[in-house]
């Protein structure tokens, strides 16, 4: 062994969750415990989202034993039109929390219906369910009775409108999801009146975000402590500059998660749509940004990758220059949709995570918005170099997907 692969360190990786919240009474009791951790700060604003989603909890559980007929109705007096509880929209800045506050609610809660997305992920389901209903008179009613029949309590995460198809549809589906009794709880880095700034025809978003403010409760996880970037433990797999040796830590990184042969300089048949790799083993595969990011993609795509790959490797992330806001986006739904199924993201930049993004010298809407978007994808970046997040399990056993290599 030379002595660059004796220096090279390989992260540790657990693929158990510790301290699943399911175990617990619910969100309030997780906190307490999971604040015992040597690497746990409490903190103020996050208990007091944790009590209204404690009270989400309970008004939930009364729900569903009404539901199933375990409380008596003549001695509550209790109509047949009774409600489900309201939902919760939580926002604040990055890192603060949001996500772990949500997701703690959402595996104590005991309904066998409920769902945690990543809103990215359910709006491109939304639009196939579309095109599937294209003869029927009211797509959109028929899509909120089926989310009805499917599920009592849906956990959207980072719920940020950046697309027109999504943002003119929106307002009705809320609504409808809503009417039929399906209870919403969401995070995003925004309030309710600052979705979708400058985007097109954003009169047509207005009423969405009308009913997100009379529907939902909504919270502010203020504060000023950005937890993920406390927790960083410094793991080597954000390397920079790109260099020689910066493409050699990758290989080696490549040739350790790899027990057996790989496949190189060939590509993956997404639907049609081929992507070049570099490096492809089980589990692991290995692109060149300008492949995943500087060419049309999708978070189709992204999301095909993902459930295939527990652990990708991506080679000569560039400054960008804020003019390039279709790159950045792809770059931002790349890293969205990773984090969300818990890939491991490895890369070589030319500059570090909070650095990418290039200040403008003229900065338009776009740019502005896109600028804002991408504190939290650097926030991930961050988040996504500890041993915590590596120690997730990938989540491909939840929702396996394959992917073909052809030469």
């Amino acid at each position: 062994m030379t002595k660059a692969a004796e220096e090279f360190e390989l992260p540790d990786f657990d693929d158990e969750e510790v301290d699943d919240p399911s175990s617990f009474s619910g969100p309030l009791e997780w906190y307490w415990h999971f604040s015992q951790r040597s690497d746990f700060q409490t903190d103020s604003d996050q208990l007091r989202v944790l009590e209204r989603l404690e009270q989400l909890f309970n008004e939930l559980e009364d729900f569903r034993q009404y539901r199933a007929g375990k409380i008596n109705r003549l001695v509550t007096n209790l109509g047949a039109g009774r409600k489900p509880p309201r939902g919760v929209y939580i926002w604040g800045g990055v890192g603060r929390g949001k996500s772990l506050m949500m997701d703690a609610f959402f595996k104590v809660s005991r309904h066998k219906r409920k769902r945690r997305v990543h809103f990215h992920e359910f709006m491109r389901e939304i639009h196939a369910r579309m095109r599937g209903l294209s003869g029927v008179e009211d797509p959109l009613a028929e899509i909120a009775a089926q989310i009805s029949r499917e599920l009592r309590l849906l956990c959207f995460d980072e719920f940020h409108v950046g697309d027109i198809a999504d943002a003119m549809i929106l307002a009705r589906l809320l609504e409808l999801m809503i009417a039929k009794g399906v209870v919403i709880v969401l995070t995003s880095n925004y309030p309710p009146d600052d979705l979708y700034p400058n985007g097109l025809q954003r009169s047509r978003f207005l009423p969405a975000i009308e009913i997100l403010k009379r529907e939902l409760d909504v919270m502010h996880l203020g504060g000023r402590t950005d937890h993920r970037r406390r927790l960083l433990s410094g793991l080597k797999v954000y390397y920079t500059p790109i260099d020689e040796q910066a493409d050699a830590n990758l290989a080696r990184f490549f040739e350790a998660m790899t027990k057996a042969g790989y496949q190189e300089n060939s590509a993956l048949d997404l639907g049609g749509r081929s992507i070049h790799y570099r490096r492809r083993a089980k589990g692991v595969i290995w692109f060149d940004f300008a492949e995943l990011c500087e060419k049309a993609r999708s978070q189709v795509d992204y999301l095909a990758i993902a459930s295939a790959y527990h652990t990708v490797l991506v080679s000569g992330v560039p400054r960008l220059k804020a003019e390039k806001t279709d790159v950045i986006r792809r770059f931002t739904w790349l890293v969205d949709v990773f984090y969300d199924q818990r890939v491991k993201l490895v890369l070589s930049a030319e500059v570090p995570a909070e650095e990418l993004v290039a200040p403008a010298t003229e900065t338009t809407g776009a740019q502005k918005m896109v600028r804002n978007e991408f504190a939290r994808t650097a926030s991930r970046l961050l988040e996504m170099q500890s041993k915590e997040y590596f120690g997730r399990k990938h989540s491909s056993a939840e929702n396996p997907q394959g992917l073909q290599g052809r030469a």
